[in-house]
């Protein structure tokens, strides 16, 4: 049987060491090679064409959620699985609508840890029913929103940290239009700032 092959992209050596020792420990998965930062992974990723990729979030440079977009540009095949201190990040979510589809505690032990990966191998993504539910909710946005579609866009912009430069480009607005807007949403939300915006509208699933 083919072992699948595995990238670790980790900033802390220990635990770079530590999942190798684990991972290579075992009958299905080799570690490939090991990286400290999303740079010098990606130069790598096409040539080498893992089955898996273990990335961190908050890596040196680059974070994880930019470097498992890039992976997955680079190398589609590629199963990204995130490794994080905290399963309830926001974070997380983050990962996993940029294209993870799972993720594994930092502590978590050697049985934990190949389960996940034999999880993801079956075509499971493993993730905590909490994570889960964070998941489905983000498709249920509440059709009684008092926001209009190009401002429910603006606001979803807003919430990937889109500057009013971005917001225009990308919607093809002007930066007046883009900033009225917002204080549209401000009004109809009944809120002073864009945290307290986003806060609202995560928490009434208008986004």
């Amino acid at each position: 049987m083919f072992k699948k092959k595995i990238i670790i992209i980790e900033d802390q050596q220990d635990l770079r060491e530590s999942f190798e020792v684990i991972i290579n420990g075992s009958d299905k998965f080799f570690v490939q090679n090991t990286y400290p930062d999303a740079e010098k992974a990606l130069k790598d990723v096409k040539k080498v064409n893992p089955d898996i990729a273990m990335v961190d979030l908050e890596l040196p440079g680059m974070n994880g959620i930019e470097a498992i977009k890039h992976i997955k540009e680079k190398s589609p095949k590629t199963e990204c699985v995130i490794v994080t201190v905290y399963e309830d990040s926001d974070l997380v979510f983050e990962g996993l609508k940029a294209g993870a589809v799972g993720y594994i505690i930092k502590n978590a032990n050697y049985l934990e840890i190949i389960s996940a990966l034999e999880e993801l191998v079956r075509g499971g993504s493993p993730m905590s029913s909490q994570i889960a539910r964070m998941v489905i909710q983000n498709f249920h946005i509440n059709p009684n929103s008092p926001l209009s579609s190009r401002e429910t866009d603006v606001l979803k912009l807003i919430a990937e940290g889109k500057s009013y430069t971005q917001i225009s480009e990308e919607l093809f607005i002007s930066k007046e239009t883009a900033r009225s807007h917002i204080k549209n949403i401000y009004v109809k939300l009944n809120v002073n700032s864009k945290s307290e915006a986003i806060s609202k509208a995560r928490k009434d699933h208008l986004i």
